[in-house]
């Protein structure tokens, strides 16, 4: 399987010219998967029957994230259990203020860390989230709050299962799709990543001069 939203935009335009077929072609799928969140070839309805069975027959897929359980609080909090493609599970919270629609996300099935506050220390991490799999768990909860309160997300925090910074490179790269004007267009600024306190990858985010904010989890002043 060939994951169509791993391959960029330039990569499917020479796709569309080695078959012969013009490079708006390339655009269009673009918009299918980032845009209008396909979830498979057959729903590009302005691509022709031919081209969409190519992709098919070529083992190209768009493999996507689905609510699996939704539980509903009274405090209007909405927990839900998001399954992935490969059959494993991974938690988003939405939570609903008077003034902000925040989305908790997770970055890693598991952890890799075994921070004593927090549940998910005690699960072994199995892998880390490719970035599109945390682009769909943001787009669901973002579709979840549109359905049940009648807004869009206000704010995206990465305080879920899993250390963000030990994925960093999945995580920036969901976090600029996620920002990006053909995404959902949020500001960076209104994105937080929470770290356990991985100082390389800390410094790293000052190298590579992020916009958006660092929370950092701590539950005692030292390490005893």
């Amino acid at each position: 399987m060939k994951n169509l939203r791993h391959i960029p935009l330039t990569e499917i335009e020479q796709l569309m010219s080695e078959w012969g077929e013009p490079r708006f072609r390339a655009a269009q799928i673009h918009d299918w998967i980032w845009k209008k969140h396909a979830s498979s070839i057959e729903e590009m309805s302005n691509l022709s029957k031919d081209l969409r069975n190519k992709l098919i027959e070529s083992a190209y897929r768009i493999p996507k994230v689905s609510i699996d359980h939704s539980q509903f609080s009274n405090d209007g909090t909405v927990k839900s259990r998001l399954k992935l493609h490969d059959n494993q599970f991974i938690e988003g919270v939405l939570i609903p203020t008077e003034k902000r629609m925040t989305a908790c996300v997770s970055s890693q099935v598991g952890c890799s860390l075994s921070c004593k506050f927090c549940a998910t220390g005690y699960l072994k991490r199995s892998r880390n989230l490719d970035f599109d799999e945390i682009v769909d768990e943001v787009t669901l909860l973002n579709e979840q709050a549109e359905t049940h309160f009648n807004k869009h997300l206000s704010n995206i925090v990465f305080m879920g299962m899993g250390e963000p910074l030990l994925n960093y490179k999945n995580v920036l790269k969901a976090i600029e799709r996620i920002t990006a004007p053909d995404g959902l267009g949020m500001s960076p600024r209104r994105i937080t990543v929470s770290t356990a306190g991985v100082a390389k990858m800390i410094r790293q985010l000052g190298d590579d001069e992020v916009k958006f904010k660092l929370a950092l989890s701590l539950h005692a002043a030292n390490d005893k």
